[in-house]
């Protein structure tokens, strides 16, 4: 049910994208570079900030799946307003238009972070820890899968129907697809949380944010995960700049960017279920650390192609990585704290890096365009090498920590 959960939510975000179908519907509303651009950082950030907002909420719960099903509707909903403003856009100014549409793909985004820490939380607890990762990653493969399915659908309405309707029309299919998700989420079955490993009800608000502090002060190897994530930001950020530097350095048609994409999506499904297995096995602090060396490979790779023929090679690495950027950290999230902890833990490794998520591709913008490529790729490099030190050498797996710690408990108690 997760996985059937995964494939039709992909199905949708590939047939409504952040990446090329949305913007290219704003750009009918507006020139603003900037805001064109801005719909990408609403996405992410609208993911990220929210999630530590729920975590005290959650971790009182004995039963996480009726929150997660009230907070999704605000990501799943909003497809139908879209398609709404698409529909009537022909009575409508294009200012009103474009408010809207923000103000919607707002609402979109922020339900996503509201519903992410429960989501996880329960996800956490209906699959066993050592299967997270093998079902993350086959989830993110079937997703990436029917993504790329939905994406060539788009393309082919936008052809086949007149604007708006053809908006509207993606829309639509979007948000059906969304509930057809839904319908499969709700059909996982949460097993109730026992009442002796609920949070305490002699913990309040003030004591919860209190454990905040306190994570943050003294659980050295978390802090030092915040670190590798919000550096791996700065690692990432190069594969934004991929396209337009193989177009501008080797003359990329339209058509080789359209396989490049391809190749990248092919390389996500392949690579997700393979990760997550393996994760599983050796740890997936490792695959984290695997990922960042890839991504200074890919950008290493893109920076001395001698010919456009490379780039397949880089975009093949690169869907690699992004495999491990969400197989890897979200089965590394949960493997912190105790189970009533668990959300905490899971909202602040969201919260936390949103700042560097926001900065990173800003930074590495205004590299490319007062200095060039070069250095954005050469930043991206050192980062990515940087973060596989930390989580190599500085940080301990959160696994082995927490077993470790309970031998020694029970050498003490015996």
């Amino acid at each position: 049910m997760g996985v059937l959960d995964g494939c039709f939510f992909g199905l949708a975000l590939g047939l409504a994208s952040y990446v090329t179908i949305l913007p290219l519907f704003v750009s009918y509303l507006t020139d603003s570079t900037i805001l064109i651009g801005l719909i990408a950082t609403i996405h992410m950030l609208g993911w990220q900030l929210p999630q530590l907002l729920t975590a005290h909420r959650v971790s009182k719960l004995k039963r996480i799946k009726p929150m997660v099903f009230w907070m999704t509707l605000h990501e799943r909903l909003p497809y139908f307003g879209l398609a709404l403003v698409a529909l009537f856009l022909p009575a409508m100014t294009k200012n009103l238009a474009l408010v809207l549409t923000i103000l919607i793909l707002s609402w979109q985004s922020i339900g996503g972070g509201f519903t992410g820490t429960p989501w996880q939380s329960m996800i956490s607890k209906v699959i066993p820890q050592v299967r997270r990762g093998t079902f993350y990653g086959i989830q993110s493969s079937g997703a990436n899968l029917l993504g790329s399915g939905g994406a060539v659908v788009a393309g082919l309405l936008l052809g086949a129907i007149a604007f708006p309707n053809n908006y509207a029309f993606i829309f639509l299919l979007a948000g059906l697809s969304m509930m057809i998700s839904l319908a499969f989420l709700m059909l996982m079955r949460e097993p109730e949380t026992e009442a002796e490993i609920l949070t305490p009800e002699t913990n309040t608000s003030y004591q919860f944010w209190d454990k905040f502090r306190d994570i943050l002060q003294h659980h050295s190897d978390f802090r030092w995960f915040l670190v590798a994530r919000s550096f791996s930001q700065f690692s990432v950020m190069a594969m934004a700049f991929y396209t337009i530097f193989a177009v501008r350095t080797h003359d990329m048609s339209p058509k080789v960017a359209g396989t490049m994409t391809a190749v990248l999506f092919i390389s996500q499904t392949v690579s997700s279920p393979i990760l997550g297995w393996l994760g599983d096995r050796v740890g997936h602090r490792v695959v984290f650390a695997f990922g960042n060396l890839l991504m200074a490979v890919s950008a290493g790779l893109a920076l001395y192609a001698p010919s456009l023929d490379w780039f397949y090679a880089v975009f093949a690495v690169t869907g690699i990585v992004s495999s491990t950027q969400w197989t890897s950290i979200l089965a590394l999230s949960s493997e912190f704290g105790s189970e009533s902890e668990r959300p905490l833990y899971i909202g602040m490794s969201n919260t936390l890096i949103a700042p560097a998520t926001l900065i990173a591709p800003i930074f590495g913008g205004w590299l490319a365009d007062s200095t060039g490529f070069n250095a954005t790729f050469g930043v991206a490099i050192f980062f990515g090498v940087l973060t596989a030190i930390i989580l190599l050498f500085l940080m301990r797996d959160p696994i082995q920590r927490k077993q470790k710690f309970a031998q020694s408990s029970v050498t003490v108690g015996d």
